[in-house]
């Protein structure tokens, strides 16, 4: 099928990062305005790979950027977000939605995946939690799970990590927005979640532009 984008939002972004989260409804708002001028392409990005440790919840830090940031974001956005005690490692969450990707069912196993951790405090590096999520979207129950025990997709993970690396992404989500055939170094970085803002958008109708 002929991809007939104009533009291309590469978006590295990490499954247990709350301003990731806030991002979705501006994505979606941008996907819906330009249609299928826009084509979105999420990378991965580990936070905290193995073995930098995880953060305390209870710590001075976490709940100094919930109180001062997440949670002002979320009730402006109308979206509910809950600093909860679990913090998963999201290794095997990227791969399992690398695995949805070749499955097509990315855009499912993507949006699915936010909810159970940042409302229900769900574990999301745990295979059962990640197979009962891919099943909830149409995923094949032993297939996901091969695939993790395989660690089928840590390359692909791995790949896109050593990108963002390149590319000098130092937190997420990072955007990259530009022609669809233009390297991620020429495209135009966006940084931060945006609600309410124009800043994805004017950075694709400068791309548009250029097309």
């Amino acid at each position: 099928m002929q991809n007939d984008a104009r533009a291309r939002i590469t978006v590295f972004s990490d499954y247990v990062c709350p301003f990731c989260y806030l991002e979705e409804p501006d994505l979606a708002r941008v996907r819906e305005e330009y249609g299928e001028a826009i084509e979105l392409d999420w990378r991965a990005y580990e936070l905290r790979p193995h073995p930098v440790p995880t953060l305390d919840p209870d710590g001075d830090y976490l709940q100094r950027v919930w109180n001062a940031s997440v949670y002002p974001m979320a009730r402006s956005l109308g979206m509910t977000l809950r600093l909860l005690p679990v913090q998963p490692r999201s290794r095997k969450t990227l791969e399992a939605a690398e695995y949805a990707r070749g499955e097509g069912r990315f855009d499912q196993m993507h949006e699915a995946l936010f909810r159970p951790f940042f409302e229900d405090g769900e574990d999301i590096g745990e295979d059962e939690v990640l197979l009962r999520i891919g099943a909830s979207v149409g995923l094949e129950r032993e297939g996901l799970r091969f695939a993790l025990e395989e660690g089928r997709h840590t390359h692909k993970v791995l790949a896109d990590e050593e990108l963002a690396r390149r590319l000098s992404v130092g937190s997420v989500p990072t955007m990259f927005v530009g022609l669809p055939d233009q390297p991620l170094e020429k495209a135009e970085a966006v940084v931060g979640a945006q609600p309410c803002s124009r800043r994805i958008e004017a950075a694709v109708e400068r791309t548009l532009l250029r097309y």
